[in-house]
């Protein structure tokens, strides 16, 4: 974690440049790209030596004020400050339980169940599908086996399906878009969780086997994404644009229903009748219920050391 504050600051600093934010650069030859910590901690208001602490990871006792005036210096949205202050303040590491398979609960596999008319699925905060109705499975996965989710080993990840396959990631005409928007999600779990093995296993898999995550992954994106409009070229029904929720299931499991929808009326509402018509029936698989206490994979065996994510 310490290492992916200073990454992230650095990343930031090198964003902007002195013109822009009003500061007369003297000279023309430059070492570094974007603003210097100098000039940063100027701007913040805070001393260089406080600054650097930060960027070197030593982010002990670092105030709200210290923060904000940094995001502010930075012009962080929201969502990256929000960002910065988890990577300066993480939460005390607890001793790792043992890994346990997560399962969909039992009454958000019974919604999904009742959800006819509108794709579903749930997922966890790593984006693995653990559960999908039938309409759900027709719009992103129709070439997989219905009963994927229910197997932990070979379990569908959205983020992985986005990067690694082709079938999946030709549903989306504004791949590059949606791909940096999943790196920008995925970010934000690694700072709420920095301790997650799976969620390290996954990143670390993605940053070796694709080079588009890879880069992504370097520019530290950070944004959340609850709600908005998806465009999909369906091999079975064409162009359709859908609208999106992602619902929060209670608990401390991290898991979520995000259910699709399109504007009555609309052709793409034709399109999603069409495929529902021409999707193949098949039966929900029946899993273990995800009750409190179980079906949580928050680190690696016990008394492992935390897995760090990669920088």
């Amino acid at each position: 974690m310490k290492s992916e504050l200073g990454d992230f600051l650095k990343n930031r600093r090198a964003r902007l440049s002195p013109e822009e934010l009003g500061l007369k650069a003297y000279g023309t030859r430059r070492r570094v790209s974007g603003l210097r910590r100098e000039e940063l901690a100027m701007l913040a208001g805070v001393s260089v030596t406080h600054y650097t602490r930060l960027e070197q990871g030593r982010a002990a006792g670092a105030s709200d004020s210290v923060l904000d005036a940094l995001a502010r210096a930075l012009r962080l949205t929201e969502d990256e400050t929000v960002h910065l202050k988890r990577l300066a303040r993480p939460p005390a590491s607890a001793r790792p339980a043992s890994p346990r398979p997560e399962h969909a609960t039992r009454s958000a596999r019974r919604l999904l169940d009742a959800m006819t008319e509108v794709p579903a699925l749930v997922l966890d905060r790593r984006n693995d599908i653990l559960a999908w109705n039938r309409l759900g499975h027709a719009l992103l996965a129709g070439h997989l086996d219905p009963a994927a989710p229910g197997g932990p080993a070979a379990r569908p990840n959205l983020t992985r399906m986005l990067f690694l396959d082709e079938h999946f990631r030709e549903l989306y005409p504004d791949w590059s878009e949606e791909a940096t928007l999943a790196v920008a999600s995925l970010r934000l779990a690694a700072g709420r969780h920095p301790d997650d093995r799976g969620l390290a296993e996954l990143v670390g898999g993605l940053v070796i086997r694709s080079e588009e995550f890879a880069a992504r992954w370097a520019r530290h994106p950070v944004r959340t994404c609850t709600s908005g409009v998806k465009h999909f070229h369906h091999p079975v029904v064409g162009p359709m644009e859908l609208h999106f929720e992602n619902l929060l299931i209670p608990g401390d499991l991290g898991q979520r229903i995000i259910a699709y929808s399109a504007e009555p009326g609309s052709p793409s509402e034709s399109a999603l009748r069409l495929l529902s018509l021409s999707a193949p029936g098949f039966e929900p698989v029946r899993e273990p219920d995800a009750s409190p206490g179980r079906g949580r994979s928050e680190a690696g065996a016990a008394g492992a050391p935390p897995t760090r994510l990669p920088s």
